[in-house]
């Protein structure tokens, strides 16, 4: 079974070449596992969590190995890393359990060191350098008002690192810079921490959603699941951008976040019966991002061009998979709920 990966392998091991997954357990990090496991290659799942694979994902092609690791703590990264044909970084601080929001403004500062460690933990070795795919977000390119947000600046840091790395040839690096992501995660069923998502769940409880503007700022929203496809794809192909620039991940068409949220709340209707909430404005909180009040700019074209790589789920028809799986998750949480209540069940 060809997979355009065999280059990848340095160390021509027969199994295939290793690639490291650092924030495996993660949004994205669950599916691009889940691509890979159903390849002939060796990968390294490196997650905090213990949350077990799915059968499925076990059972697949790929030699899977799991290494629980806090990246935070010395020497661990050496120890993710070590021996990686490819890496591909999805590691990231984020808000709390709900938020889609990155860290405190010094995140930046930590996204450049852990990458420095990865970068480094990489280095040494003889013959072709390693590749290292990076998550990154089309809001670093924000140009307009005063520039970027928090989290796009600890993208920004992150990607000058791995630039140098690459120019002095460390690694072979390739950023990934992908629009809104959202949907359901396949193999994990994780909905993420998006805007989409937190709109889903205040429909459910039927609050109204709130916007933070008149509703004409655009998203080009790309599903979870083909992000997961375009890092697959981006690795046979680090050699094209080796010293470039990023490359922009998305569907390349964008939706007004009104007319999106208005969607959100007609799918939870139609799937609780209910009325559709209301979809207003509301005056901007203080830690609202400067990149909540522009529409960047997202040209998957180059991408496409090298990796023959292109969306294929639909924005209507991720919202209404999201929606059924999120309104079904509640139901089952209120029966159970209920149940207890009464007695029924025991603990």
């Amino acid at each position: 079974m060809s997979t355009g990966l065999e280059p990848l392998n340095r160390s021509n091991d027969p199994r295939g070449p290793l690639i490291t997954v650092l924030g495996a357990s993660g949004y994205i990090g669950s599916a691009v596992v889940g691509e890979l496991a159903r390849l002939p290659v060796r990968v390294r799942v490196v997650t905090r969590g213990t949350q077990p694979f799915r059968a499925d994902v076990a059972a697949g092609a790929a030699d899977l190995t799991v290494c629980r690791v806090d990246l935070t703590r010395p020497g661990a990264v050496g120890d993710a890393v070590d021996g990686a044909d490819a890496v591909i970084h999805l590691a990231a601080e984020i808000g709390g359990a709900r938020s889609w929001r990155s860290a405190a403004e010094g995140s930046q500062h930590v996204a450049a060191a852990l990458m420095r460690d990865v970068v480094g933990a990489l280095d040494g070795g003889a013959g072709t350098p390693p590749a290292l795919v990076f998550a990154s977000t089309v809001q670093a390119a924000a140009a307009g008002g005063t520039g970027p947000g928090p989290y796009a600046r600890q993208k920004i840091a992150a990607e000058r690192v791995l630039a140098r790395a690459t120019s002095e040839g460390t690694v072979r690096g390739a950023v990934l810079r992908l629009a809104t992501v959202f949907g359901r995660s396949r193999p994990a069923g994780s909905v993420g921490r998006g805007v989409l998502t937190a709109m889903t769940r205040r429909a459910i409880g039927g609050e109204p959603l709130t916007m933070w503007h008149d509703g004409s700022v655009r998203r080009d929203f790309l599903h979870v699941q083909d992000a997961a496809r375009a890092f697959v794809a981006a690795l046979p192909q680090v050699d094209a951008v080796r010293g470039g620039g990023p490359w922009d991940v998305g569907t390349g068409t964008t939706a007004r976040l009104g007319e999106v949220f208005s969607d959100v709340a007609a799918l939870v209707a139609e799937h609780t019966g209910r009325a559709p909430v209301p979809v207003v404005s509301v005056t901007p909180p203080e830690y609202a991002d400067t990149g909540d009040f522009h529409s960047p700019r997202c040209d998957p074209s180059a991408f496409r061009a090298v990796t023959g790589w292109h969306p294929r789920v639909p924005l209507r028809e991720g919202l209404d998979d999201l929606v059924r799986a999120m309104t079904a998750t509640t139901a089952t949480t209120a029966t159970t709920t209920t149940a207890r209540s009464k007695g029924r069940i025991r603990k």
